[in-house]
């Protein structure tokens, strides 16, 4: 179930090419411009199950855990984190109770229990992120919309099951994980074997 306001987003694969970033350490300001594209080609798609249709899910680090069955999600205008998860990490108490309804494409309302700040690290780039705390079951553990995507400059594609996006390092990639869609999709393609590899 996908959450927030369906649109398209108009960001191309080799739509983000140039950024500068400023980063105050103490006194000192350092600039950071990455010369390289973010671009995708063939090759990354090459440990991929083709054809597919999956949905971008990736695994992430959140405060200290890692948690699996991140949805990335283009068309959400919102980051959302299921109750059952910081109920796990004994993170309940953080939650700011407040009341939102959120309406998906299905036009099912979901009211949410609170808002929970928390750091998201993808290769070393930590951001602090607000989610919306929901408790019903939503199949992904985490989704994040747009505000994270642009937060990080992150640009997705499903089609390579791949995020890349510009660190002061260069640029980064984070891969996405099609067997955790299958699984929660109750989903084996046909061209592979219950290992998991191709027949």
């Amino acid at each position: 179930m996908i959450f927030g306001v369906v649109e398209v987003n108009g960001v191309s694969f080799s739509a983000t090419k140039k950024t500068k970033i400023s980063v105050t350490r103490g006194k000192r300001v350092r600039d950071a411009s990455e010369d390289d594209e973010i671009t995708f080609s063939k090759e990354d798609a090459n440990d991929l199950i083709l054809p597919q249709n999956d949905a971008l899910v990736i695994s992430l680090n959140v405060l200290d855990f890692k948690i699996k069955r991140v949805m990335v999600d283009p068309t959400s205008s919102t980051r959302i984190i299921r109750l059952r998860v910081l109920e796990q990490e004994k993170l309940t108490g953080s939650i700011v109770p407040t009341i939102k309804l959120m309406v998906g494409f299905s036009l099912t309302s979901v009211t949410t229990r609170g808002e929970i700040f928390l750091p998201t690290h993808a290769e070393r780039v930590i951001k602090t992120t607000l989610f919306e705390v929901v408790g019903s079951d939503m199949g992904y553990n985490v989704i994040l919309g747009r505000p994270w995507i642009h937060k990080m400059k992150v640009v997705p594609s499903t089609y390579h099951q791949l995020l890349k996006f510009p660190t002061l390092e260069g640029i980064k990639q984070i891969r996405g994980d099609q067997h955790a869609t299958w699984e929660m999709n109750e989903v084996t393609p046909s061209n592979i074997n219950a290992e998991g590899t191709r027949k």
